[in-house]
């Protein structure tokens, strides 16, 4: 394409926090999609190797960290300066999501990130409960914030490709069976309305399933952890416990599965490193896979927004996980991490468009359980699209920052919609505006479950009267 549709106006400061691999991403689609004062434009990062690129554009560059200490001295005057409401684009590691957003709406202007990020330190706090490092005590703080303060200006909370775009297409999907079901459907309106259709349709759970089949041009080389996108939030995320939404279809939770005690009681948490736990899963390019168990703010929020509750009691609710197979060299990465107990290695290494030979980003969510055994809905992005579509990027980074685009228009859509997350955005409008980014959608079906070809040549300790236990899910 080139003639990009400008999608809306910023009228005031847009302040970039972080200018990371999403942050590089992100910049020539707010320069592409919106229009605003380029002299009001400034991004923030105590890293400033690639600052060469806001140079060559003549933007303002700030090369600081924004901290605990200083956040909202910091700040203020850059959301505050002229007139209209400005917009934080907070594509930042290690600062605090929650303090950030309530300052940005405290001073009137508009707000999205692409997770709930904690101040640094809460991550590998050994003295830290597992539960308290877990993305659903991250989620509660953001519910807490929101009961704080109801309505007012628009944040989006956790905004990228998952979480983010993954819950527009659960929505896609859903409609999609219950077509295919000849499931008559008035059209979901309300969060009741969207369980009771994935209730009716039977959906027992949902794996954000993906596969990165990106391939670097060299080898990964002995102590670098590669990845496709922020080494840094993988490890994060990655060294977190693994944690699930917990569906009313389960008969069985692991020995070292744990409830929460406090909050939406939608999840729980196992006692292992979710990049340390595998699982079983299906993409349509490889087909059956083993993925990790990584934590997201998704495997929460969609479990939570599909719970169905009569008189108090919960009556449905999907499971719902992370099933990722992160490119091969991150794999290998991971390997040589665990297999040190944890150290993490010397160096991290991002793969750009440029280092990449071929592969794609096949990012989907497969809802299963129902009539139809098992759907996959995504995105096949390749590499090759991706460096015709937008600059420094690759094909993951592309899938989130077309999100981070996507909640943008979004929010300046709907200014004073309070707090919210992904699943309860317009999903329609939202992929509307992300699709030219996505590459080839597709949606398909599968009879694969857990329990093909098992037990194979040792016996296993599996629940053969239903495929879709997590019994069968999880790799022993």
């Amino acid at each position: 394409m080139s003639d990009w549709p400008v999608h809306a106006r910023i009228e005031g400061p847009i302040v970039m926090i972080g200018f990371g691999s999403i942050g590089k991403g992100t910049l020539p689609l707010i320069e592409r999609h919106f229009s605003y004062d380029p002299a009001r434009l400034v991004v923030i990062d105590p890293d400033d190797s690639d600052r060469k690129i806001l140079d060559s554009r003549g933007i303002r560059f700030i090369h600081q960290a924004v901290t605990r200490d200083n956040y909202r001295e910091f700040l203020t005057p850059l959301l505050t300066a002229g007139s209209g409401r400005g917009f934080c684009v907070n594509l930042s590691v290690d600062t605090s999501s929650i303090a950030i957003m309530e300052l940005a709406r405290e001073v009137g202007a508009f707000y999205i990130d692409t997770v709930i990020e904690p101040w640094p330190g809460l991550y590998f706090d050994a003295k830290l409960e597992p539960a308290a490092r877990s993305n659903y005590a991250l989620r509660e703080t953001l519910l807490e914030a929101r009961r704080r303060s109801p309505g007012g200006i628009t944040a989006v909370s956790c905004c990228g490709a998952n979480p983010g775009m993954v819950s527009w297409f659960v929505k896609q999907a859903l409609l999609d069976i219950a077509r295919d079901l000849n499931v008559e459907t008035a059209g979901p309106q309300s969060r009741e309305d969207w369980g009771r259709l994935a209730m009716r349709l039977g959906v027992k759970g949902i794996h954000i399933a993906e596969r990165d089949t990106q391939r670097a041009r060299h080898p990964k080389a002995p102590n670098v952890f590669v990845n496709t996108w922020s080494v840094e939030g993988f490890l994060s995320e990655g060294m977190q416990p693994a944690e699930l939404g917990w569906g009313t279809h389960e008969k069985w939770m692991p020995d070292n599965g744990r409830r929460h005690a406090s909050g939406c009681d939608a999840a729980i948490y196992m006692l292992q490193p979710g990049a340390n736990t595998r699982v079983r899963s299906w993409t349509p390019t490889p087909r059956a896979q083993y993925g990790f168990l990584v934590t997201h703010n998704e495997s929460i929020s969609i479990a939570d927004y599909f719970t169905l509750r009569e008189g108090g009691r919960v009556v449905y609710r999907p499971t719902c996980h992370y099933a990722y197979h992160p490119c091969n060299d991150a794999v290998l990465s991971l390997h040589e991490l665990f297999g040190r107990a944890g150290v993490i290695q010397d160096s991290h290494h991002i793969l750009d468009e440029h280092e990449i030979v071929d592969g794609i980003d096949e990012l989907g969510v497969l809802l299963y359980g129902h009539a139809k055994n098992a759907y996959w809905y995504g995105s096949q992005l390749s590499v090759e699209e991706t460096r015709k579509l937008a600059p420094y990027q690759n094909a993951t980074g592309l899938q989130v920052t077309s999100a981070v685009l996507a909640g943008m228009v979004w929010a300046l859509e709907n200014p004073d919609r309070g707090i919210v997350e992904a699943d309860e955005m317009d999903f329609r409008r939202c992929l509307e505006i992300q699709r030219p980014y996505l590459g080839p959608v597709i949606g398909t079906y599968t009879d694969w479950t857990p329990l093909t070809g098992r037990p194979g040549l040792f016996p296993e300790n599996i629940d053969p009267t239903d495929p879709w236990q997590f019994r069968n899910v999880l790799v022993g």
